[in-house]
């Protein structure tokens, strides 16, 4: 088939293969009928990221490559940035941002055991638990309806000689008060790390500047995770404009090494055996050096070719998302006497990830009986994570004990595990898709 071809033209004519086979096998052809299923995210592709992860097989390099190389050059453009650094998972791009908080190298401001970081418990248990599993100490701080994000007004009742860090997260696409968190980080010289795993490309103005989320604080983390903003399957990002932060990202994300050599080059640095570590001899191979103890946390090649391509079609998705919640929020504003619709926050321009919805109190209505029927009209309906963290079963051990701290109580925490629940707006779906949705909810309210 290929004997007279140059590899390049083999590309080609299999790529090409590809992009009939995506036509003919996964192209969606039927168009959406009433009580077809909804879920509440999925992919949206076409042949160009199959043809993309084509490619990137066909190298066969497997590990970090040119594509991961090309992906965080175009996306730290893209968001503003300096530096960013793929990893395997935004949950990994969370332990990442807070592990380079412990290194050495930040001198009095590295974060230590028995230090305490500001969030909240209500939102995705990775968030948390990188500052639980360094021995430092969470500090739980209520949440606002209908933004369902911090409470900013409680930050400087959570503050205490111990503090170091505020680490959250942009709760469904919607921004936590930007304003307020960073200028208190700044008053009181504390890391500030944005969890924008489910805000990849939304916005906030603050003092007439708009940038993205994520860039706002010393270190920001994304997701691509199936039904994020984008996708690479599984894949995160750790992002920042820190030199310092990104040389020990670097560190932390392979392996924990001194070295900076990119995958597949040696003595990138001129210095590979001149040099003198910690109690290694003098001239030791710098590629088997390590400052810290780090992880192997990259992302295949293959998984950022696939970024790539979304890449390209990430401003599209961003503006149907919004489209999509546009659509329901009016669609269900005859019901805000008996649920309680969700808000933007004051100065920002969100890309949805999903619709939140809570029972207003004295309605009579009940989360679960409502979800319950979503659910048997084929509408896909996810709660808001965890709800109140350290209600889970991860938390029995700890519970009552000095390994984490509340400040006031966690009312509306509690308030949003009963009664409140979430449903999709991602890209993929149609008006048709978003009116049924909207139909559906209004039946299951009486």
């Amino acid at each position: 088939m290929f004997k007279d071809k140059t590899e390049e033209q083999a590309r080609e004519e299999i790529k090409a293969m590809v992009a009939e086979y995506y036509h003919a096998f996964k192209e969606k052809k039927e168009p959406f009928r009433a009580g077809d299923r909804i879920t509440y995210a999925a992919r949206v592709f076409d042949e160009k990221e199959m043809c993309a992860l084509t490619d990137a097989a066909l190298d066969f390099w497997l590990t970090t490559g040119r594509f991961a190389e090309r992906f965080e050059r175009e996306f730290a453009a893209w968001l503003g940035v300096r530096y960013a650094h793929l990893v395997n998972s935004g949950s990994s791009a969370n332990l990442i941002a807070f592990s380079v908080l412990t290194a050495p190298e930040l001198k009095e401001r590295r974060i230590g055991r028995g230090d305490e970081v500001i969030t909240v418990a209500c939102g995705f248990p990775t968030t948390v638990a990188p500052i639980l599993q360094y021995g430092a100490v969470p500090v739980f701080v209520d949440v606002t309806v209908p933004q369902y994000n911090i409470d900013a007004s409680r930050l400087e009742e959570a503050l205490s000689p111990r503090t170091k860090a505020v680490m959250i997260a942009h709760t469904l696409g919607n921004p936590f008060d930007l304003k307020t968190v960073r200028a208190f980080c700044k008053k009181h010289n504390l890391w500030l790390v944005e969890d924008n795993c489910d805000a990849l490309g939304s916005q906030y103005t603050v003092d007439g500047e708009t940038r993205f989320t994520g860039t706002w604080g010393d270190i920001g983390t994304s997701s691509f995770y199936p039904p994020h903003h984008m996708t690479m399957g599984e894949g995160g990002c750790v992002y920042t404009d820190n030199g310092l932060l990104n040389r020990l990202i670097l560190s932390y994300r392979d392996w924990g090494r001194d070295c900076i050599c990119p995958s597949g080059r040696d003595n990138f640095c001129g210095h590979r055996f001149d040099g003198k570590f910690g109690e290694l001899p003098e001239g030791y191979d710098h590629k088997y050096v390590y400052s810290h103890l780090g992880y192997n946390l990259k992302v295949t090649d293959m998984q950022a070719a696939i970024g790539c391509e979304q890449l390209k079609k990430f401003p599209g998705f961003i503006e149907r998302r919004r489209h999509n919640w546009t659509r329901l929020h009016k669609a269900l504003e005859g019901a805000a006497d008996r649920l309680i619709l969700p808000a933007p926050a004051p100065g920002s321009n969100p890309s949805w990830f999903g619709f939140l919805l809570s029972v207003r109190p004295g309605s009579g209505l009940d989360r679960n009986k409502i979800t319950r029927y979503l659910e048997s009209k084929n509408v896909q309906t996810r709660l808001l994570f965890s709800g109140n963290l350290i209600r889970h079963p991860c938390f029995d051990e700890i519970r009552g004990t000095d390994a984490y701290r509340v400040v006031g109580g966690l009312e509306n925490t509690d308030f949003i595990m009963n009664n409140t629940f979430w449903v999709g707006v991602y890209p993929g779906m149609t008006d048709e898709m978003i009116d049924y949705m909207a139909q559906v909810i209004l039946e299951a309210i009486g």
